[in-house]
């Protein structure tokens, strides 16, 4: 490193998925205050997919972006190149760190590298899991900590679990906060959540909303069994809408077939980008009953959109949402019980979003990059 420049970092950015999910919407919120940051703070590099290149040029005027193999779209073409083409890519761009977003890290990459390991889940969880998946990301967790030059994780409880659970060094992990994109998550007008009411045909009608994948551990059929019974006796009883992706839960279904057929409950799929602030913001609640997360990115979104939360206070979901949210379990009565409260109560879904709101502003994309900044800088020094 050549004293009073920084070090060039290589950020992978070909892991970020085309629906933009966390973990799209984590590198894109970094590299976002990356680039605010500058080429005297920091003198980036960064390799995505061929489909992401173009836009990142756009948002990375002063950095260098490649456009990584086409077969790098490809889950296990990706992860093979990782081991082989981006060592040499950090070296042909001059790379002093060499970034990895998400959990893998190449063996031999000729430069020091760090990465971020989301959550501990795999090892608190496991039952969340199918096979494969647990064991490959267990496999990625314990071969990052031990090759990485520094871990970055979003939150205390993660890295208290990393540290309780494998015995991870605790001078190796630094905590670096997600941030949210006040822009895009923002407390929608009426005009923006009445354009989402009608995109789901939900005219005037109240609603609960969750956004999020259906991953087992989200428990969404325990959210959706805990709703039906909160809301089955109203006269006008208000929806659920269940957004974002499929994920790998077959007990949804299960739980669907359970709901009384005077109740709505809608699955849209994927929303629009442009649509999710009237989406959380126009619903009476977000709800997000989860067993475990590495963050919470979802109900920091959603306070964003000063909508009220309920959520769980599970490993790191209290670091985020602290007073601003309401808390219930895991299990489908008492979410129907503390549901069905904070429906009945509009002065506390009042407070509660404006607490929520408020809290959200003191998370930012900046504040995490300062973090990432500053673990490379140690890295390359």
């Amino acid at each position: 490193m050549t004293a009073g420049r920084p070090p060039r970092v290589l950020v992978d950015a070909t892991s970020v998925p085309a629906d933009r999910g966390g973990v799209g919407r984590y590198v894109d919120g970094l590299l976002g205050a990356l680039a605010a940051f500058g080429p005297d703070r920091v003198d980036l590099a960064v390799v995505a997919q061929r489909s992401d290149a173009e836009r990142y040029s756009r948002m990375l005027t002063g950095a260098e972006v490649i456009a990584g193999p086409s077969a790098v779209a490809h889950r296990p073409a990706r992860l093979a190149w990782e081991q082989t083409g981006l060592p040499l890519l950090a070296q042909q761009v001059g790379a002093k760190v060499l970034h990895s977003p998400f959990y893998t890290c190449p063996l031999r990459a000729g430069c020091p590298v760090t990465v971020t390991v989301h959550d501990a889940t795999f090892f608190t969880d496991p039952e969340h899991y199918d096979n494969t998946k647990r064991t490959f990301f267990r496999s990625a967790i314990k071969t990052s900590l031990r090759r990485a030059a520094r871990v970055i994780v979003p939150s205390k409880a993660t890295r208290d679990e990393l540290i309780r659970l494998l015995d991870a060094d605790p001078t190796h992990i630094d905590v670096a906060y997600h941030g949210v994109d006040h822009t895009a998550f923002h407390a929608p007008t009426e005009e923006e959540k009445a354009r989402v009411r009608a995109r789901l045909g939900l005219t005037d009608a109240g609603y609960v909303a969750f956004l999020g994948a259906k991953e087992p551990r989200k428990n969404v059929p325990n959210l959706i069994r805990g709703w039906a019974r909160a809301v089955a006796d109203w006269p006008h009883p208000p929806a659920l809408v269940i957004a974002g992706g499929q994920g790998h839960d077959d007990d949804i279904d299960r739980a669907v077939a359970e709901v009384p057929s005077h109740l709505r409950l809608l699955r849209p799929g994927y929303l629009r980008y442009a649509d999710l602030p009237g989406f959380l913001g126009g619903a009476l609640v977000a709800c997000y009953p989860s067993f475990g997360e590495g963050f919470g990115l979802p109900i920091l979104e959603a306070m964003a959109c000063a909508t009220p939360v309920l959520t769980t206070p599970r490993l790191s979901l209290p670091e985020v949402g602290g007073d601003a949210v309401a808390y219930t379990t895991e299990d489908p009565d008492r979410i129907a019980e503390d549901l069905a409260d904070l429906l009945h109560d509009e002065p506390r879904r009042l407070t509660l979003a404006k607490a929520g709101f408020d809290r959200a502003k003191e998370f930012n994309w900046s504040s995490s990059a300062e973090v990432h900044v500053a673990t490379w800088n140690r890295v390359a020094a």
